[in-house]
């Protein structure tokens, strides 16, 4: 499995704990960025993972910003991408049974390290249930490409 990463400076010191989880259980992964604690705009950031997430070119991505909330929005405007902002394990096995999220958006000021990092764990050991869960995936589809009414 190939991971996106990428963070704004909130979600900086968060990232390099997962990266160091990431690299021991051997999964492949990609850093977008940031690289520091100057201050960056979170959606520059979440459109890079977003993209690579949907084009197929990374499986699945992590995204960290000091709540979660902008990074899983900003990611959320990209066609194809189910970011899933999860705060306990739970939260991250249901984002992958039922929604099949594509994208993991965790807040460096909300979650405590070791609850992240377990987070990360259930999240990429999880899959898709596939049943019921597709027919609404498919409607959550077809939310992108309809049209909005301009009555």
């Amino acid at each position: 499995m190939h991971i996106a990463l990428g963070c704004d400076h909130r979600g900086l010191k968060l990232k390099q704990t997962i990266i160091g989880l990431l690299t021991e259980l051997g999964y492949d992964y990609q850093d977008f960025g940031c690289y520091s604690t100057e201050p960056v705009d979170y959606p520059d950031i979440a459109q890079r993972v977003a993209e690579a997430v949907a084009s197929g070119k990374l499986d699945h991505g992590i995204l960290l910003c000091g709540t979660g909330i902008g990074m899983s929005i900003a990611a959320n405007k990209v066609r194809g991408i189910r970011a899933a902002l999860c705060y306990d394990t739970l939260s991250a096995q249901r984002a992958r049974q039922h929604n099949d999220a594509n994208i993991l958006c965790l807040g460096g000021d909300t979650v405590e390290q070791y609850m992240a990092l377990d987070i990360v764990k259930i999240y990429l050991s999880t899959t898709f249930e596939d049943g019921r869960h597709l027919r609404r995936l498919q409607k959550i589809h077809s939310l992108e490409t309809t049209p909005l009414d301009n009555k």
